[in-house]
């Protein structure tokens, strides 16, 4: 399918055009590009799949707001999504994209709000309604509600909303939804539950995936750390410390641990804080608040109050636990990574939980790399370098120069490089105390015990067996000598190779994963068995040192610098 490439050639009218120019629009997503033309054109259900972040608000909601019957107040669309965050983000988007419709009413219903003040909101009239289950089925059965008239109805994230165990509330609004409605379901998944919801409340509906179905999104990376279970918050400490300008979301299975790991953060000085559902709505909308202002650089939360984030620049997501339903792992991963950037999907793991790895590997499609928990010396070397970093790009005003005098007089005696030291020190000390002690929290993987061959009597293998194994492996050492290394660099040698099936590629990622940029990598020479890449000087024992004891495709690696 040709993929559409502008706004212009979707047929939306110029009002809808002008309100998402304003909002920096500029091409469809692909989800986008392919729902849109179809509800603007075509009348049956449908069933679309593409994970969180992909722009389905906009594929659904644009050609709803196209159609919608102005001058009737009567309820024409009903949106229902899991949680109260994602329904005041839906009807926010909407209200964004229709600002040059004038006189749509948008009302949006959900629980943990005063339910008269949204009865006085509904008794005004909506032309779309946008609600969680729970709360819209109270409202319909105190009549406050009419959806008998509705046109079209949309359930959005419907694999959530039947986690969160709003089945029989789904079941209870759609049989009293009219026969004429057309139907759309988003979902990231497609569990045996939702396929059940789209066979008896949709007609033959037609089943759209955008990418691969349950893959996650092309855009994350997944990594993961193995630490014994007393280490797990020491381990999210070096984590955030090894990232200075990170920005994540931390998952935690529950609300109490949710509020835990938040509180500790907080006393050991991180900017963090709790999302979950025992804090009142004010609370909530106020830490939301700090975060999207970036007051926050952690935002510690249970899956569904992380439900409806509209965050695009996140750095990273990272999983304190691992989900219970293997599915929830696409959509907490999927808070990263959006808008065409980047992002990292981290999972801190014990060493019975490897197996659970595996099973999300098969669901996402994507292959987790094991990397080792940063140490003291490698912190301490990324904190430092951000810091210089910061110092080399601040902005010097002029109003500096009227203390300059001063600041000569106080520091006329001190040599540049004390001065230099001392700066450092005043930001830097309290990482070097911290670290100073601290031990190592990987978890060595089992050494596989190497089984000795035998024939079929249990002898050893005979004497032709051995030469040609033995001649097997003289070839592949004679196919092993790198070229000459380029000025300043030098040749680590990782034992991966061609019978790995890495590429060129996968190297320069495995490098990034390190922290070490495309100028610092050179010539890249693979063999069967190993290969050599060409680092900086100054990068390559940090990369031997990040690399040693980590995993790749489930292999162990080992990493040296050759001299030559």
């Amino acid at each position: 399918m040709t993929m559409i490439s502008d706004f212009l050639e979707l047929g939306l009218s110029t009002e809808l055009l002008n309100a998402i120019a304003e909002l920096g629009f500029e091409k469809p997503t692909p989800v986008q590009s392919t729902i849109i033309p179809r509800l603007l054109v075509e009348d049956g259900d449908i069933v679309c799949l593409a994970q969180t972040g992909t722009g389905k608000t906009a594929a659904f909601g644009l050609p709803t707001l196209e159609y919608l019957d102005i001058n009737n107040t009567a309820t024409q669309v009903l949106i229902l999504c899991p949680t109260r965050e994602l329904c005041r983000q839906i009807c926010q988007d909407l209200t964004n994209y229709s600002k040059y419709l004038e006189g749509v009413k948008i009302v949006p219903v959900y629980g943990g709000a005063g339910i008269q003040g949204q009865i006085k909101e509904l008794g005004r009239g909506a032309h779309i309604i946008v609600a969680t289950p729970g709360r819209l089925l109270d409202l319909i059965k105190r009549d406050a509600a009419d959806i008998s008239g509705i046109r079209t109805l949309i359930l959005d994230e419907a694999d959530e909303m039947l986690n969160m165990g709003f089945k029989d509330e789904l079941d209870a609004i759609l049989s009293q939804a009219p026969e004429g409605r057309r139907s759309l379901l988003f979902s990231a998944t497609l569990p045996k539950e939702v396929e059940r919801i789209a066979m008896s409340y949709m007609k033959k509906p037609d089943i759209v995936t955008v990418g691969q179905r349950n893959a996650g999104s092309d855009n994350v990376e997944h990594f993961y750390y193995m630490v014994r279970e007393d280490d797990r918050y020491a381990a999210l400490k070096r984590i955030a410390d090894y990232n200075p300008d990170i920005y994540a979301i931390v998952f935690c299975k529950t609300r109490e641990e949710t509020q835990k790991v938040a509180d500790a953060l907080q006393k050991d000085g991180y900017d963090a804080d709790a999302l979950h559902g025992d804090l009142s709505q004010a609370q909530r909308d106020h830490v939301m608040g700090k975060f999207k202002r970036r007051a926050l650089h952690m935002l510690v939360a249970t899956d569904v109050a992380a439900r409806g984030i509209d965050v695009n620049d996140l750095t990273h997501v990272i999983n304190y636990n691992l989900p219970q339903e293997i599915e929830l792992y696409t959509h907490r991963s999927g808070r990263t990574g959006r808008a065409d950037k980047k992002g990292v999907s981290i999972a801190i793991i014990n060493q019975k939980e490897k197996g659970k790895i595996r099973r999300i590997e098969a669901v996402i499609k994507k292959e987790f790399t094991r990397l080792p928990v940063p140490g003291a010396r490698e912190i301490c070397e990324r904190q430092l370098s951000h810091l210089i970093n910061e110092i080399n790009n601040v902005e010097v005003r002029d109003d500096i120069y009227t203390f300059m005098p001063t600041i000569n007089e106080m520091w006329d005696s001190l040599p540049k490089e004390e001065l230099v030291k001392k700066i450092l020190s005043y930001e830097f000390n309290r990482f070097l105390d911290y670290y100073r002690k601290a031990k190592d929290l990987n978890i060595p993987e089992k050494e596989k015990k190497e089984k000795k061959a035998k024939d079929a009597s249990g002898n050893k293998k005979n004497s032709a067996t051995e030469s040609n194994e033995t001649a097997r492996k003289d070839k592949k050492a004679r196919d092993g000598n790198p070229g000459e290394c380029e000025k300043g660099f030098v040749w680590l040698r990782i034992n991966l190779g061609y019978k790995n099936k890495v590429i060129p590629r996968d190297i320069i990622s495995i490098m990034k994963a390190c922290g070490i940029g495309k100028k610092s990598v050179g010539k890249i020479e693979i063999f069967n068995e190993f290969l050599y890449v060409a680092l900086k000087d100054s990068v390559a024992g940090y990369a031997r040192s990040q690399l040693n004891g980590a995993s790749y495709d489930r292999r162990r690696l080992s990493a040296s610098i050759i001299e030559k």
